[in-house]
C-alpha cells in the first residue's frame, strides 16, 4: 500500500513538473508574428516587420558560421592532445561572431525605436 502511494505521488510530481516546464512563452526570436509593441499604426508595423526580416537575413550567415565554429571547437577539445593555440584562436573567432550578432541586434533595436517614437 505504501509503495503504491509513493509511486503515485512520484508520478504526479513528475507530471506536474513536466506541465510547468512545458508551459511558457515560446515563439521564436521575436515571439511570434508581428512586433511586441501595442498601438502601432499599420505603417509602423510593416516597417518593423521589414526591419526584422532584414535583420534575420543579415544574421543568419553569422549564426551558421558561429554554429560551425562551435562544432569545430568541440572537436578540438575531444582530441587526445588538444592544441591550446588552435583552441584559443577559435575561441577568439567565436567571441568575434557573438560580438557581431550583438551589434546587429543593437542596430535593430535602435532602428525599431526610430520607427516607434511619435
Amino acid at each position: 500500500m505504501k509503495k503504491t502511494i509513493v509511486l503515485m505521488s512520484l508520478v504526479l510530481a513528475v507530471a506536474l513538473m513536466a506541465s510547468v516546464g512545458l508551459a511558457g512563452p515560446w515563439g521564436g526570436r521575436f515571439y511570434g508574428v508581428g512586433p511586441m509593441v501595442p498601438n502601432l499604426t499599420p505603417e509602423q508595423s510593416q516597417k518593423i516587420l521589414a526591419l526584422q526580416q532584414a535583420h534575420l537575413e543579415k544574421i543568419t550567415p553569422i549564426q551558421q558560421e558561429l554554429y560551425s565554429k562551435k562544432l569545430e571547437l568541440r572537436r578540438l577539445w575531444l582530441e587526445q592532445n588538444p592544441d591550446q593555440a588552435k583552441i584559443n584562436a577559435l575561441q577568439k573567432e567565436i567571441f568575434d561572431l557573438v560580438d557581431q550578432l550583438q551589434q546587429e541586434s543593437t542596430k535593430l533595436r535602435t532602428e525599431i525605436l526610430k520607427v516607434i517614437t511619435p
